[in-house]
């Protein structure tokens, strides 16, 4: 009987502090408006396959920063990528852009944080940013690098965050 009562304690304390750890790992992140990404299909991003993302939009008052995120292989061969953002506003009207993400220093080393082999960086693309309009704003990534299947890519979004 001693034994349950002692395994029942370990388990709810183990509860409590995996609980604990969501709760304070989620609320650090209070800026985040949108944040998400998409896996690339056998990390070979063709330049065909434009990810598109749904951002709901509802504060129009809002200073924010939009980010594009990669998460890349240490087996990619540039130490950049291009991309072409389009943005479609609620009402249709649309915005495109050619993003120059620098994934490397010049002696090769990536940048952003890794594990094992993975690397995941987080471009600053817009700064000062309000959305005129709420609504769903469209953000579609295409990529732009002259080669039609671009290897080690493993995923790729955006995010947008409230600046404080």
């Amino acid at each position: 009987m001693y034994n349950n009562q002692f395994s029942m304690f370990r388990v709810i304390k183990f509860i409590f502090i995996v609980s604990l750890m969501a709760f304070i790992l989620t609320s650090c992140d209070r800026n985040r408006v949108f944040d998400e990404n998409k896996e690339i299909q056998n990390t070979v991003w063709n330049r065909h396959n434009i990810i598109s993302f749904k951002v709901p939009v509802t504060d129009t008052l809002s200073i924010n920063k939009i980010f594009v995120n990669i998460r890349h292989g240490g087996q990619y061969e540039k130490s950049n990528i291009y991309i072409f953002i389009n943005i479609i506003d609620p009402s249709g009207n649309k915005l495109r852009d050619t993003v120059n993400c620098i994934l490397a220093d010049d002696k090769g080393k990536w940048y952003g944080s890794g594990l094992g082999d993975i690397f995941s960086c987080q471009i600053l693309y817009k700064n000062n940013i309000s959305f005129p309009h709420s609504g769903n704003y469209t953000f579609e990534l295409e990529q732009a690098m002259r080669i039609d299947n671009l290897k080690n890519v493993e995923d790729v979004g955006i995010r947008v965050e409230k600046i404080k």
